[in-house]
């Protein structure tokens, strides 16, 4: 009977195959084609790698700009709101000042004029004839039967918180008609028509914007005089 050894005929195949991998490794020219397969597999996924990282890199950097650039625009919006806002306060704010400075002047010279009033009817027998304004100052001028009482006038006018200021007083006594007398008494006696008046004449600054003082009142004036150029 023939015995056939297949295991040991089978390990023997695998060893020639195996050392005939082994030869063909073992050159060099086999080992550098290898070592080259190798790194050029590695150099090509780094490769690879670089370009996908890179180009996600790209994508996370063009997001982040647009929002960025949104952000901006929102910035921009809210600036330019912002600025519109500020102009139309500054226009509202130069319109009410406006307003206030006409207001004040258009209260002025009615101020005046009744702070005037006031005054005139402190002192019985005063008349005011004119009241001119000659740029920032004013010129009354008037008469009256006393002189005392052209000086409580000029007193009441100084005396009143800056209202009135830098008086001038002049005074000068006429004779005048008194178109009241009678014809009878007229031709009997000639003067008897006739009345002596102190004309006055007073140049004084004024600043209407004090009108609405308290101070501005001649009840409150202190007794003291005003000074007067004597009488010619």
């Amino acid at each position: 009977m023939i015995k056939i050894n297949l295991l040991h005929s089978v390990t023997e195949r695998q060893a020639g195959t195996i050392d005939t991998v082994d030869q063909k490794i073992g050159s060099a020219g086999s080992r550098f084609l290898v070592l080259a397969l190798v790194v050029g597999f590695l150099t090509l996924a780094v490769i690879g790698w670089d370009i996908v990282s890179s180009r996600m890199a790209k994508s996370a950097a063009e997001a982040e700009m647009a929002v960025q650039k949104q952000k901006e625009a929102e910035l921009q919006t809210v600036i330019n709101e912002q600025k519109d806002l500020e102009a139309k306060i500054n226009a509202i704010d130069a319109r009410i000042e406006a307003i206030k400075t006409l207001r004040a002047n258009q209260a002025g010279p009615s101020a005046v004029l009744g702070a005037m009033k006031e005054r005139v009817s402190m002192v019985p027998g005063l008349y005011l004839e004119s009241v001119e304004q000659k740029g920032e100052g004013l010129e009354l001028k008037g008469n009256s039967q006393d002189e005392s009482q052209v000086t409580q006038f000029g007193r009441s006018l100084e005396f009143s918180n800056g209202l009135f200021s830098n008086l001038n007083i002049e005074t000068k006594r006429e004779d005048v008609t008194n178109n009241q007398a009678t014809a009878i008494s007229t031709t009997t006696n000639p003067d008897a028509g006739k009345l002596s008046v102190v004309k006055f004449t007073i140049k004084c600054a004024y600043t209407p914007s004090k009108a609405a003082s308290p101070n501005a009142s001649p009840s409150n004036a202190p007794a003291q005089p005003a000074a007067q150029q004597p009488a010619k």
